[in-house]
């Protein structure tokens, strides 16, 4: 029997839409992904693959009978597109030169990535550790706010994710990774959402989902830091300004670290370079990773603030890959493309026309409960009713199954709702498809409209 934990994120992996899409699938795909299934091991989420890729560019992907699909999930690494020439050249180029770079040595990549990345943030947040991952970049960052503050306890939110390790996940609030794995360190409070769509209070606002973080820290002094995401990102939830205002008002009260998760988020997908910047309020610790490494090289980067540089007598990161060159040249030809381009210029134009097309559908569709987004990253709720807001589980796999045979892929998340993530350079020509291509398929499932 399905558990009802498993439909909180991706599509569910033996339910009967992926068992009728295995069915249209031809016998060279089918023996390669029975082939996967014998050798790795299963996990959920990506147990068995849904398909055998071949090649990437740009917005595509194109598996092995030559078909494409337009990415609008891409893990969130494909800010500046697949195969970006821009990027591929500087890090070919390094790599005749210095690929991997030992501890206890620098190189002038890293150091010039530092430099650059820093000059992006707020004036006091200058110091950075790379990682290989953004799971790692977390773990930095929660061993660090344990020695500014001497506190090991966290605050994060409900079903949040922040990294698959056993400190990540300790930290976040998923069930589906922290299942079997008994007690957790560090020990973690979990406070609701600020959902926008559901459980908003009387006065309309967001505001009370941050008086939760107070009542908490009232409660217990051993808490040093509140991770969280600045923009959820998988199912897109969008907090207010006054939201987190009030969370950065009571962390400075509360002298409680304010860790923003911005890994899947950053690097133009809001139509700022940061999301944070969305807010007005200057965090404390950032991780990022994902983008960051262009969809080339595993890179991830912690940046702090020059008052955190009080560690030097423990080992933070220390991993092999910490200054990597080819992580550095990737990552600052990635900033360099996106300011060269004026995406964030484009992303914040993008943004408009989604917005109008995708209300466009709900005002037609009644299965569309929710329409929200911001930048280039959107979520679509489906719902069996507009009052009660019942989720519209099945159907939502039914989408997203046959806009995968029109060649459009993404990722549905919570159950219920179709979560659009496509990279930043894309066109206006290829947005139009791809909304056309989800029209189609929310009218082969859910023929009913409000005409």
């Amino acid at each position: 029997m399905q558990q009802n934990s498993l439909l909180t994120e991706g599509d569910v992996n033996f339910a009967g839409s992926r068992k009728d899409w295995y069915k249209i699938i031809d016998s060279t795909t089918m023996s390669l992904l029975d082939e996967d299934a014998e050798v790795f091991l299963h996990q959920s989420l990506s147990t068995p693959c849904l398909d055998v890729l071949t090649c990437c560019e740009g917005i595509y992907l194109t598996d092995v009978r030559g078909k494409k699909y337009m990415d609008f999930h891409g893990n969130n690494v494909h800010q500046v597109g697949y195969r970006n020439q821009f990027v591929m050249d500087k890090v070919k180029e390094q790599m005749d030169i210095l690929p991997f770079s030992p501890r206890r040595y620098t190189n002038k990549p890293a150091i010039e990535f530092a430099q650059k990345l820093t000059s992006l943030f707020p004036a006091n947040l200058k110091r950075v550790l790379f990682a290989p991952g953004g799971t790692s970049a977390v773990g930095i960052a929660l061993k660090l706010a344990r020695v500014v503050t001497h506190k090991y306890k966290v605050v994060s939110l409900t079903d949040s994710f922040h990294g698959a390790s056993i400190d990540a996940i300790a930290a976040g609030g998923e069930e589906q990774f922290k299942r079997y794995m008994g007690p957790f360190v560090p020990e973690t409070v979990n406070i609701p959402q600020p959902d926008q769509y559901r459980n908003i209070n009387e006065a309309g606002d967001d505001v009370h989902y941050a008086d939760v973080l107070e009542d908490i820290l009232k409660q217990d002094a051993e808490i040093g830091a509140f991770i969280a995401e600045t923009i959820r990102n998988t199912d897109v939830q969008i907090p207010s300004v006054a939201y987190w205002k009030r969370v950065r008002e009571i962390c400075t009260k509360y002298k409680v670290l304010l860790i923003l998760d911005e890994i899947p988020i950053a690097f133009g997908r809001t139509g700022k370079m940061f999301s944070f910047e969305h807010y007005g309020i200057e965090p404390d610790i950032v991780c990022l990773g994902k983008g960051l490494g262009a969809g080339i090289i595993p890179f991830a980067a912690v940046v702090c603030r020059e008052d955190y540089n009080i560690a030097g007598d423990v080992a933070l990161g220390h991993y092999t890959h910490e200054k990597s060159p080819l992580g550095s040249v990737a990552a600052l030809a990635m900033i360099e493309f996106i300011e060269k381009e004026n995406l964030l210029d484009k992303v914040n134009a993008d943004e408009q026309f989604v917005r109008e097309q995708l209300l466009a559908l709900k005002a037609k569709y009644p299965i569309i409960g929710d329409v929200r987004g911001i930048g280039l990253l959107w979520a679509i709720e489906l719902v069996k009713d507009h009052t009660t807001k019942t989720k519209a589980i099945k159907e939502a796999e039914k989408i997203m199954y046959a806009c995968l045979e029109a060649g459009l892929s993404f990722k549905v998340s919570q159950g219920n709702v179709l979560q659009l993530c496509p990279p930043i350079i894309i066109t206006r020509a290829q947005l139009t498809t791809a909304i056309s291509i989800i029209e189609k398929a929310i009218q082969k499932i859910a023929i009913y409209t409000n005409e």
